[in-house]
């Protein structure tokens, strides 16, 4: 046997995991926060007039104070140079999907040629990065290149391990140089702001002024695949896209369902046991961890937290899940579909509101159908889901996702909001005008009983969970489920507040104008209810005839991100995002162009994969494998043999298999080729976008089908890439 690289790797033991760091054997609670200046820091660190008025620039979004601003920068630096930072960085996330940085040191000298560390209120609250080289569909030119990171004091700043030393993390947002956003972050504070005003608007009706703001809150669960890093490293497909563009199925897939919260192997264990520790020293709650449904698939979750540092944890989540797995011979694998036929990969975004006093304002209480502002803010919820679904559904475009929504993994692209039976009664009953009693027969949920004398009864939850919803109602929050496992959560929860803003709006103004009357209030709560009752679903969200039901209500049922995107900037997609000035329409328009060309690229990218892949590695392997098999046949033939023999002769028909999946490699790859030529002349993004998806997409799955028939046919020694018999499954 040759000992290809391949087999070189095969031979090899999984290698042993590091030694644990220092913080992998300090308590939890010792760690958080440890590399962060928060709040509890501020208060040591600053003068307590200053750390007084910057709390209530938080509580109150007013503007910071110049000099406080210096005050505050140069107890940053101290704090970060204390701990060994040597540069910082404004830390921005710019419409590439990713985060970008800058690294300057702390450093400045005088004429004299002496030198001092130098951190002024100036340098902390604005940067000047070049704007011209990140995605601005069309708001920057190439030639034009300023653009402005300005603090983000809401998030806090943190220091990050680099070559060695720390470097301060001071989280920004990313502006032109007319004042545009060109990053995901200003926008997602608009809609913060937004929705406060809104959802203040209606608590005041109901009597509350004590409320000074209101905001989301966020859980993001976030699901990945690991793979051996010496196997990666054979697959160009991986390597530069993130998932595997050929690959045929493996030996076990998922079929046993022994993957899904089975025992954890050692080196995966050890790895997120240093995941943890990374990710508590910056103050990112992370609680949960397991195996997922897929092989070499697993999850990790955090406590919820405020939208906007929910965001910029779930970024670093990335980073450090990345970063951590190569200290384990790992590569982390991000992409929604790395493997065709098993589960990909989401991040569900668990999203609720909650005000100053620190309420939920989605809590039902224990009699809902009474508790009319509950009632409000579900209405509103619904009224969101159901008039603004087009911008929720961006927020869950993208190529990678395209593969994996709807494919019995993921929610299906149709958005409809899953309530529960007893929550839907309760609705239901309102629309009916039922008494209370009848409401609280409606609501009460059956007990629990195991059957064991030694097992108590416990009370039923209110509802069930809904795996294929994409908007379902659990508890005392809305689980938006179909975001992918790559894609920033500030997408979808910019149209989240956003939407739940137009709506509350609209509520608002019905409430006005009732004048707080109980029963008038009812009866706008009663129309509003029934008007978005179609957007309610509790069954399979899979099912043909929910698909054929859903078009029959109205929902829009947008399959691909091309034809999710084309419906950006029609009305529909338009309102929520223009109402409240979350995006100026320009800024609309830029993003549409953006999605649409990020598209197309990842597209280029596989097509280009698929090209040269199945040119230089595939095709030669099954060249070779033809050769030999054809000098095996016409040696066969030659033996002498019987007439029966020859009917079948074995080594024949193996040649014969083999021949026409090597034509049909050739020749697929010879249209690939010529179509992609083809939309490289289109100048036009939205057809280009179409193109990519009706031509490029479907002759990928035809080379796909030929070389995948190949693999399963040539020798395993001799076959160039490592298979997924040996990726899904990391020791």
């Amino acid at each position: 046997m040759s000992l290809t690289p391949r087999n070189r790797v095969r031979s090899q033991l999984p290698p042993p995991a590091p030694a644990p760091s220092a913080e992998n054997q300090t308590p939890a609670t010792e760690l958080f926060n440890r590399d962060v200046f928060n709040i509890k820091v501020m208060r040591e660190r600053l003068p307590k007039a200053v750390s007084d008025r910057f709390l209530n620039t938080l509580d109150s979004g007013s503007p910071l104070e110049p000099a406080d601003a210096d005050v505050i920068a140069s107890a940053m630096k101290d704090w970060a140079i204390e701990r060994g930072a040597t540069h910082y960085t404004h830390w921005f996330q710019p419409m590439t999907g990713l985060t970008a940085e800058k690294h300057d040191a702390f450093l400045t000298h005088g004429v004299d040629g002496s030198i001092w560390n130098e951190f002024s209120g100036k340098m902390l609250v604005k940067g000047e990065p070049d704007a011209s080289s990140f995605p601005s569909g069309g708001l920057r030119s190439t030639f034009e290149a300023r653009g402005y990171t300005a603090w983000d004091p809401t998030s806090p700043a943190f220091l990050l391990k680099c070559g060695g030393r720390r470097t301060l993390y001071v989280p920004t947002i990313f502006l032109s140089h007319t004042g545009e956003a060109l990053d995901h972050k200003a926008p997602l504070l608009r809609s913060l702001e937004a929705v406060s005003r809104q959802a203040l608007r209606v608590l005041r009706l109901f009597g509350d002024h004590k409320a000074r703001w209101v905001t989301a809150y966020v859980g993001a669960e976030q699901e990945y695949f690991l793979v051996d890093s010496r196997f990666a490293a054979l697959r160009p497909d991986l390597r530069l896209a993130g998932r595997t563009i050929f690959g045929a199925p493996p030996s076990k897939g998922q079929e046993l369902e022994d993957h899904y919260f089975g025992a954890i192997s050692p080196r995966v264990l050890a790895f997120m046991t240093e995941v943890e520790s990374r990710l508590w020293v910056l103050g990112i709650p992370a609680r949960t961890r397991h195996n997922e449904t897929a092989p070499g698939q697993f999850e990790l979750t955090p406590l919820f937290e405020r939208v906007n540092l929910a965001v910029d944890h779930n970024m670093l989540v990335l980073k450090v899940l990345r970063d951590t797995a190569g200290d384990f011979g790992l590569t982390c694998l991000l992409h929604e579909k790395p493997f065709a036929g098993v589960n990909g990969s989401g991040k569900h975004n668990n999203w609720s509101l909650g005000d100053s006093e620190g309420r939920n304002l989605f809590e039902p209480g224990p009699e809902p159908w009474n508790n009319l502002c509950f009632l409000v803010f579900l209405a509103a919820a619904l009224r969101a889901a159901h008039l603004h679904s087009i911008p929720l559904r961006i927020g869950a475009a993208s190529a990678g996702n395209d593969i994996r929504l709807g494919a019995y993994e993921a929610p299906p692209a149709a958005i409809s909001v899953f309530l529960g039976e007893q929550l839907t009664g309760v609705v239901k009953g309102f629309i009916q005008g039922l008494s209370g009693d009848k409401m609280a027969a409606l609501w009460r949920g059956a007990a629990i009983k195991s059957g064991l004398a030694s097992q108590p009864a416990w009370d039923q939850d209110i509802s069930d969970r809904n795996r294929t919803s994409p908007f379902a109602f659990t508890g005392n929050k809305f689980e938006f489920r179909a975001v992918g496992a790559s894609q920033s959560i500030a997408p979808v929860n910019i149209a989240l507040n956003a939407a739940m803003a137009c709506a509350l709006d609209d509520l608002a103004v019905e409430l006005e104008k009732a004048g707080g009357a109980e029963e008038a209030v009812r009866q706008v709560l009663k129309r509003m209810f029934k008007s978005h009752l179609p957007v309610v679903f509790n069954g399979n969200n899979y099912t043909r005839e929910w698909a054929d039901e859903a078009v029959r209500r109205g929902l829009p049922d947008l399959k691909d991100t091309v034809s999710t995107l084309a419906r950006y900037s029609a009305p529909e997609g338009r309102e929520a995002f223009l109402r409240h000035g979350v995006l100026t329409e320009r800024e609309l328009l830029a993003r549409q162009d953006i999605l649409l060309e990020n598209y197309i690229k990842v597209i280029h990218v596989e097509t280009k994969l698929c090209q040269t892949m199945g040119r230089s590695t595939i095709l030669p392997a099954a060249l070779k494998a033809l050769g030999a098999a054809g000098a095996d046949a016409e040696r066969a033939g030659r033996n002498g043999l019987t007439p029966a023999e020859a009917e079948y002769q074995p080594e024949k028909v193996y040649y014969q298999k083999l021949r026409e999946l090597t034509t049909d490699l050739m020749r697929s790859l010879d249209e690939l080729d010529a179509r992609h030529m083809e939309l490289d002349a289109m100048t036009e993004v939205l057809p280009r976008a179409e193109s990519a998806r009706d031509i490029l997409i479907p002759l990928m799955t035809r080379v796909r089908a030929a070389v995948d028939g190949l693999e399963l046919l040539i020798d395993d020694n001799d076959w160039p890439l490592p298979k997924y018999n040996e990726l899904l499954w990391p020791q």
